[in-house]
């Protein structure tokens, strides 16, 4: 079970993560948290990557994905937020090509939402305003290569609760029907309408006066 955990700088990803790790102990036979490299690359180096570096900051979070060997691997950031970061700051897409890919392969997607106040993380200092223009870019890309994923609000363990149903539900249909070349079976619905398009046309409705960039 692969569960990767997306969303903009100080979103509460490390935090759930942690969570997440002691929750699922009685679900799983090991779990295994991979965590974010860039904050061990930032205290080897003393400053965030620029422009050129952003792509070993990627591929090492991947391969440290693909040498866990136990029966649930919690991702904590993928490379598509990579991805995001260095088309945002540095205006360079070449990462998403090899990010979307990652993260087809992973069996459920957490969208972390803005709804815990800004918090500087001796890693991102940006503020709100580019905590806001990663979230944006970052749903535009999930939307725009139709990758499943699920809205995670709440604090506290009430954004654990939502977090636990999402993976449950991409469990229990990962059990009965395998992964397709296009990527996971499962779809995420919400939990207010049960309709699976309504993340969709709800943040599509923000951008529609926006052109989307590949």
């Amino acid at each position: 079970m692969k569960i990767g955990i997306v969303g903009a700088e100080c979103s509460g990803k490390s935090t759930l993560a942690s969570a997440l790790h002691a929750a699922l102990q009685n679900s799983y036979p090991s779990v295994t948290v991979i965590a974010e490299y860039l904050r061990e690359w930032t205290a080897l180096h003393g400053r965030p990557p620029i422009a050129h570096e952003q792509e070993h900051v990627a591929t090492a979070q991947v391969l440290r994905v693909q040498q866990a060997q136990t029966a649930c691997v919690v991702i904590d950031t993928t490379p598509l937020v990579t991805a995001v970061y260095s088309d945002v700051l540095f205006h360079d897409s070449s990462l998403y090509k090899a990010a979307v890919v990652f993260q087809r392969s992973l069996d459920v997607t957490l969208l972390l939402c803005l709804d815990l106040p800004w918090v500087a993380d001796g890693i991102q200092r940006d503020g709100v305003a580019m905590q806001q223009r990663i979230d944006t870019r970052l749903r535009e890309i999930l939307l725009l290569h139709r990758l499943p994923f699920a809205s995670i609000y709440g604090a506290g363990p009430k954004r654990l609760e939502a977090a636990l149903r999402a993976i449950d539900q991409a469990d229990a249909t990962r059990r009965i029907r395998r992964p397709t070349p296009q990527g996971p079976a499962w779809t995420w619905t919400c939990e207010t309408c049960s309709d699976a398009d309504c993340e969709h046309r709800m943040f599509s409705r923000l951008t529609q006066a926006h052109s989307v960039r590949v």
